[in-house]
Order: structure tokens, then sequence, then C-alpha cells
């Protein structure tokens, strides 16, 4: 079996969001040892800024006409729903930044967009995956940010909507509690959020662990 996992942090260590998704790793590792993770990190390995747009005018334009960015760009698309659609688990590690996702993650989800295939079609029909997401301050109900997060419905209404995945989200907040001191007076809330976090993804990675191909 194979576990497709995409990260999304900016970071190379230290990273939260990470963290969360090792673990539902792990749990997976557990019940398939030895099977394949396929692994892409859009926050360091990025895309170019144009590549979308180069994928959206290619499939306009004929193919003998298209430039030589526009096949780049196309060819690209059509690799990244080709490892959404190899794999038999997904496995999405995403932080919230400024209130929103990152231009990394808003390329790939278009860029997958931009292949015929996925146009109105859920094509992860049922496939199960995993969104580990993280915030650094508190955005829930009755918060003074609580609606701030862009980033979560959004992905929501894109993985498990739109392309029809069998969505499990592990949330984790305040993980700037000890980075910035005028979150300290929250260092007990961080720690219980912090370890709620970490079994809701030992949990799911257990039931991701559980999938099996159809005979």
């Amino acid at each position: 079996m194979t576990l497709f996992r995409l990260d999304a942090s900016i970071r190379t260590h230290g990273s939260a969001s990470r963290e969360i998704a090792d673990i539902v790793e792990q749990e997976w590792l557990a019940a398939h040892p030895g099977d394949t993770i396929e692994r892409r990190h859009v926050g360091v390995d990025t895309f170019s800024a144009t590549a979308w747009a180069a994928a959206v005018t290619a499939g306009s334009t004929a193919p003998a006409e298209r430039t030589a960015e526009q096949g780049e760009a196309l060819a690209l698309a059509a690799t990244l729903v080709d490892e959404l659609l190899a794999a038999d688990a997904i496995l999405f590690a995403v932080p919230l930044y400024n209130f929103g996702v990152s231009q990394h993650v808003k390329t790939y989800v278009d860029l997958v967009c931009a292949d015929p295939r996925v146009t109105g079609n859920p094509f992860l029909a049922d496939k199960p995956a995993v969104l580990a997401t993280v915030r650094g301050g508190a955005y829930g109900s009755g918060t003074p940010r609580e609606g701030w997060d862009h980033s979560t419905p959004y992905l929501r209404r894109i993985l498990a909507d739109a392309w029809g995945a069998d969505l499990t989200v592990i949330e984790r907040e305040f993980t700037l509690v000890g980075v910035n001191p005028a979150l300290d007076p929250f260092t007990d809330q961080a720690a219980q959020m912090h370890a709620e976090a970490r079994e809701a993804a030992r949990a799911a990675g257990r039931a991701l662990g559980a999938t099996r191909v159809p005979a």
C-alpha cells in the first residue's frame, strides 16, 4: 500500500505541523511496515509563481501552440494528480499562515485543479485522508479571533467537498506559546491542547492504517 504525504511548513526544523503528521505516519507504518510513503514538501520544494497560470492557459491552447512553460506546467499538474490517485491513503500537514493557507498550498491546489481529470469531479471519492493543521494562537469558539482561520474551512471544502476525500482533521492551537512571551499565561492550556492533538493524531493514524485496498 502507499501513503502520500504532503508537508507545507516553510520550516525545515521544529515544525509543529510536521510533528503531528509524523505521529500519524508512524501509526500508519505500524500497520503497514515496509510499505511505500511518497512525499512532497511544497513549503520547501516550491512551485514557480507562474506555474498555475501557465497550466490554465495551456488547457485552452492547442498542443502545437503551447509554450515550453505551458507544457511543463500541464505536466506538473498531471503529476500532482497522479500522486494522489496512486495513493491508498493521504496525509496533509498544513500550518495556518497569516490567517490563511500559504502561497505554496494555494498553488498546489490550483495546479491540481488545472488538470482536466479534476474539474467538477470528486476524483478522490471516499479515499481516506488526514489533515494535520496547527495554529500559533487560538481561534476557537468564543476567542477574540474566532473566525479568523481561513485555512481549515477552505481545505475542508477542497479536500472533502470538492475532491471527495474521506477527511479527518487534527487541529492543534497555541503553538506559539513558549515562543511569544505575550502568550505565557496560556502555557497550561497549550500543553493540554498539544497532548490532545498528539492523541488525536495517534487515533487518526491507526484509523488510516486500517485502510485496505479492495480485493
